[in-house]
């Protein structure tokens, strides 16, 4: 989803995984913003330029339509204040791509209804008491959350494993990708 060459923000980039496959593949001109100090030396061991900071206290330092894209990789149900991240990231890119779990898969839904517990699955590997997820949404959620904060959809991708899933994502698939603009964003 990210153009060659475009200009990328990362937050939440964690070790840098996903920063360093873009700058390298796609000729990325990338940074990252990270709270955890492990992950920043990770890295800077890599090469990437990576802010220490927490995208819940707002993204202040970048001006609007800074970056071509923003990148929120598995962190957004993992911020406080959600919907203050993805206004902020909005505002900061052009374009932002959002991926997250999907709590309504069926795999999520029958562990909670036959045995009664919280979900540990392949997408959602933690306990209840370890898990750095806050927020758990569905890509039902999520499609509503836009649809309602006039957010543009430009693609979803949605995958269980590495398999594309084409029908009834919301039951069958894992984690959702989202590509998305401000629907007035010129």
């Amino acid at each position: 989803m990210v153009s060659e060459g475009a200009s990328v923000l990362d937050l939440g980039c964690g070790a840098g995984e996903l920063l360093y496959l873009l700058t390298t593949m796609k000729r990325a001109r990338g940074r990252g913003v990270e709270v955890d100090d492990q992950a920043i030396y990770e890295c800077v061991r890599k090469g990437l330029s990576v802010f220490h900071d927490d995208i819940d206290k707002g993204l202040g330092e970048f001006g609007n339509g800074t970056f071509d894209y923003v990148l929120l990789n598995h962190s957004l149900q993992q911020v406080r204040k959600p919907d203050i991240v993805l206004k902020d990231a909005l505002r900061v890119g052009n374009k932002v791509i959002v991926s997250f779990p999907n709590f309504a898969h069926f795999e999520v839904r029958s562990q909670i209804l036959f045995k009664g517990r919280t979900p540990v699955t392949p997408a959602l590997p933690y306990e209840w008491h370890d898990t750095p997820n806050m927020h758990f949404l569905s890509i039902l959620d999520f499609e509503d959350y836009c649809r309602k904060n006039s957010i543009k959809t430009e693609k979803t991708v949605y995958v269980t494993g590495e398999k594309i899933i084409r029908s009834f994502p919301n039951l069958l698939a894992q984690e959702a990708i989202f590509l998305i603009s401000m629907e007035n964003h010129i």
